[in-house]
């Protein structure tokens, strides 16, 4: 599917007259230990509007952190009208939000990456352990990697990491062997070494972060190849380890990320956390939407699921009918100096 065609334009400015905007909700954490993260998905959401030139949009945003939570949150947006909902970002706090705007018709677009959230009204942007596992594992295979390895931590995230590892592999290639370590270097050390007893692997996936990942690698022996999560994409400074030089990840591209960058320090004078991203995107698709979208009328929820799906700052994407947006990813291999492309994102879906 590594096509070349041209990424769906971004909808003009609509002009609409006062007191006919859509009004859309964007609940995100402001306060807290995710308030930086939720800060920057805010701005980055208004950053859209300002772009894009748009008045067919009202946003209003909701603390999900403050008294009452998501749910709180969520009843506030539907009773003052909010006919879609953006966010919230945390899981938790989707199963919080997402019945109070079911019972109201309402559907979310939240900016988790928990899948089990999704579904029922409930469509969820953020990028999932199986699509990045997917996509680099698919890559691996694609250039001889017959026998898998796995380190994954203990916990929901290494859970989700095995099951797609596994969900990714068919005959001839096989998993010979997952460890599962407690996020200590104790912990992963003892994982390595048990890892390094099973025979001979062409690649190891190490569901981690780059700086767990790299713990593992100076335990793990010399010969196959490394692959990573879409949590490498954090560190832009991964080169610097010599153990990760030659590994696979795959993210989301990041040129148009780079350039998100640049207006948002150029605006807010700061830097974006890379979650700002999501709200800048789903800002983008209701501002699409919202050209076939009637005033008044609840939130045409069929374009959310259209096979052609919508171009972003994080690249192409669209819902399945399960509500998991399906995502065009790049595989990188780090390299001394960062990370080089090694397989380009598609710029369309199949048919």
């Amino acid at each position: 599917c590594q096509q070349r065609a041209p990424l769906r334009p971004l909808p003009g400015p609509v002009e609409q007259p006062e007191g006919t905007r859509h009004n859309v909700a964007l609940i995100v954490p402001l306060t807290g230990e995710d308030g930086l993260v939720g800060s920057s998905i805010s701005n980055a959401a208004r950053l859209a509007l300002l772009d894009t030139g748009t008045r067919s949009i009202e946003l209003k945003v909701y603390d999900s952190s403050a008294r009452g939570g998501a749910a709180a949150a969520a009843a506030m947006a539907i009773a003052e009208g909010n006919r879609l909902i953006l966010g919230p970002l945390l899981a938790d706090d989707v199963r919080l939000a997402a019945p109070i705007a079911r019972r109201a018709r309402v559907p979310v677009i939240a900016f988790s990456n928990d899948e089990s959230v999704a579904g029922d009204g409930v469509y969820i942007l953020g990028l999932t352990p199986r699509q990045s596992i997917g996509r680099g594992v698919a890559y691996a295979v694609s250039r001889g990697a017959a026998r898998f390895g796995a380190l994954v931590p203990a916990g929901v995230y290494g859970q989700r990491a095995g099951e797609a590892l596994r969900s990714s592999l068919a005959p001839p290639s096989t998993l010979v062997a997952m460890e599962t370590f407690g996020r200590t270097t104790a912990g992963v050390r003892t994982a390595a070494n048990a890892l390094n007893a099973r025979g001979r692997l062409d690649a190891v996936l190490i569901a981690d972060t780059s700086r767990i990942a790299a713990l593992a690698a100076a335990n793990l022996k010399a010969g196959p190849r490394l692959i990573g999560t879409e949590l490498w994409a954090n560190d832009r400074a991964i080169g610097t380890n010599p153990r990760l030089r030659g590994a696979w990840f795959a993210a989301p591209p990041d040129a148009r990320f780079d350039q998100l960058v640049a207006r948002y320090r150029a605006r807010y004078g700061k830097v974006p956390y890379r979650l700002g991203s999501l709200g800048y995107d789903a800002v983008l698709l209701t501002v699409r939407a919202a050209r076939g979208w009637p005033t008044g009328r609840p939130f045409p929820q069929r374009l959310l699921t259209e096979k052609e799906g919508f171009a972003g700052v994080d690249g192409i994407f669209r819902f399945r009918r399960d509500g998991v947006a399906e995502r065009a990813l790049e595989v990188r291999e780090v390299t001394a100096t960062g990370t080089r492309v090694v397989s380009p994102a598609a710029t369309r879906f199949p048919d």
